[in-house]
């Protein structure tokens, strides 16, 4: 703790409050930083201008490393749009780049190293690098675009060293992710007293705050913290307290504009906890292709469920769930941290509305990983024969995987949602019937995947149940490639289906027509079948 003395010699403790522009001259050249946010929430986003700033006005810092857990940005200029500059960086490692166009262009051309990891190994190796342990050891992974038998994380030319390896215990193949010293964390909280404690009683999430602040002090470096509003020394409740102000270097206070509690939403109590919105609030998804698939999806949850939503089309299943009546008979998760309630999405995605809890990263991943979801319900947007999915990278966009690869691998049942064709697809409903007004350009279910993102062969491997639902038909993943179980009435098998794939997937006898509610206006009627 940095203390110093008073006129009689007495130790006291040092008012960390500073100016932004003195907390990062702090960052030197070189230095790796990590930065806590998630898509658009606990960004520090004040402190990230002024790392901008600074580097336009006087080409500093340079050449830094930035490690980061998940996509943090508003797909244009905030988050980690603000490291986008050629020379700002010489690194960067992350699970999600989709947020960020300005850093992943960058990797695109070549112009920094770039990695791509697991949204969980990425956050379980802040508390490994704060307790020195030389690698992160996990299955995640395998099989996928980071195992080293493939891409090992590597997103272009230039990203030569190896940072991740395969080894085996008792005869089972794992990953290990090299640890390596944090020099800088940049975090978020709400209030700060004097001393560095720091509490987030208005943030949507906790993230991985202390692991992060951990993981940088113990190897030596600085920790600089964002809040909201400052308190006096000693008026903090313990229990409210994230992060110790043993482990604060440096607070910075906002200004408002720079502190919204999402990129999407400036402030919002439902997220934070402390009210609760009637579910009316949520409203129903008109009929249309996503609504469609949703309904079909939700024909898979059972009571007492532990659920995750993904991006995209997944969101629509909390809204199915509302109108159905069976929210109460769920429990609904997001991969940052929120157990309960119902996931918010779009800008808002990774915050939630009437949760049970928020608890942090970390901690969420470790029960993910451990086989605590029952199904998890995630986007669709290319598959192949194997039954491999490609969420992380199309062309020179790279996406990355987010927490995709964790919770695919670890959930008991995993639903892959997504429109047939993409790109300009046009459907209706007419008399309980689906009709392909205008197929769309771009075919998803193809010859061979561009990035293995979800492997079919090693969810064959662990018996896993997989299901890939679109609006027009339904496939379940076999040790010989996709089975056609389902279509939706008034489809074509061979024009609305077979010529719309680059291959033939398996057909046998027992193909079902999918549920006739599921097309229709009024609701499905699921709360009975709950009961």
């Amino acid at each position: 703790m940095t203390v110093q003395n008073d006129v009689h010699g007495q130790r006291k403790k040092r008012n960390k409050v500073m100016p932004v522009e003195e907390a990062v001259r702090l960052i030197k050249d070189g230095d790796t930083i990590s930065t806590s946010g998630f898509f658009g929430s606990c960004f520090a986003e004040e402190v990230a201008i002024a790392i901008e700033k600074n580097y336009l006005s006087e080409g500093k810092p340079r050449d830094l490393t930035l490690f980061f857990p998940a996509g943090q940005g508003d797909y244009e200029n905030r988050g980690g749009n603000h490291f986008g500059h050629e020379g700002l960086l010489k690194r960067a490692i992350g699970a999600h780049w989709g947020t960020m166009p300005k850093l992943y262009k960058l990797a695109v051309e070549n112009k920094i190293e770039a990695y791509t990891f697991p949204q969980g190994p990425i956050v379980h190796m802040f508390r490994d690098i704060a307790a020195h342990k030389p690698r992160t050891i996990t299955t995640v992974g395998l099989g996928t675009t980071v195992d080293p038998r493939n891409e090992a994380g590597k997103l272009n030319k230039v990203t030569k060293e190896d940072m991740i390896e395969l080894i085996e215990f008792d005869g089972k193949e794992y990953l290990a992710y090299k640890t390596f010293p944090i020099d800088v964390a940049i975090l978020r909280g709400t209030t700060a007293d004097t001393d560095g404690n720091i509490t987030m009683e208005k943030e949507a999430l906790i993230l991985e705050v202390l692991a992060m602040a951990m993981a940088a002090k113990n190897s030596n470096g600085t920790v600089i913290v964002q809040v909201q509003r400052l308190a006096e020394r000693g008026t903090l409740k313990p229990k409210d307290v994230k992060i110790p102000g043993i482990l604060v270097d440096a607070v910075v206070v906002a200004k408002p504009e720079n502190h919204v509690q999402t990129f999407g939403t400036d402030y919002n109590p439902s997220y934070s906890g402390e009210v609760r919105v009637p579910m009316e609030a949520i409203p129903p998804i008109e009929m249309s292709e996503r609504k469609i698939i949703a309904r079909r999806a939700a024909f898979e949850l059972r009571p007492g469920h532990v659920v995750n939503l993904g991006m995209g089309v997944p969101e629509g299943i909390a809204s199915i769930a509302n109108e159905e009546r069976i929210l109460d008979q769920l429990t609904l998760t997001a991969e940052p941290g929120i157990i309960g309630g119902v996931p918010a999405g779009n800008w808002d995605f990774g915050a939630g509305a009437n949760t049970d809890a928020i608890i942090d990263q970390p901690a969420q991943f470790d029960f993910y990983q451990g086989g605590g979801l029952d199904i998890a319900f995630l986007g669709l947007a290319q598959a192949d024969e194997q039954g491999n999915v490609n969420v992380s990278k199309f062309g020179p966009k790279l996406p990355g995987p987010g927490g995709f690869i964790d919770i695919t691998q670890n959930s008991k049942l995993v639903v892959y949602l997504g429109a047939f064709t993409a790109s300009g697809l046009e459907i209706s409903v007419e008399n309980g019937s689906l009709k392909i007004l205008k197929e769309g350009k771009i075919k998803k279910f193809v010859k061979q995947v561009e990035q293995v993102t979800f492997s079919g062969k090693y969810a064959i491997s662990k018996g896993q149940l997989v299901l890939y639902v679109t609006e027009r038909c339904v496939f379940r993943l076999t040790e010989k490639g996709l089975l056609l179980v389902e279509t939706a009435p008034g489809i074509d098998v061979k024009r609305d289906i077979l010529k719309q794939m680059e291959f033939e997937p398996i057909i046998d006898g027992n193909v079902r027509v999918m549920d006739k509610r599921i097309f229709e206006e009024c609701p499905m009627g699921l709360r009975a079948e709950f009961a």
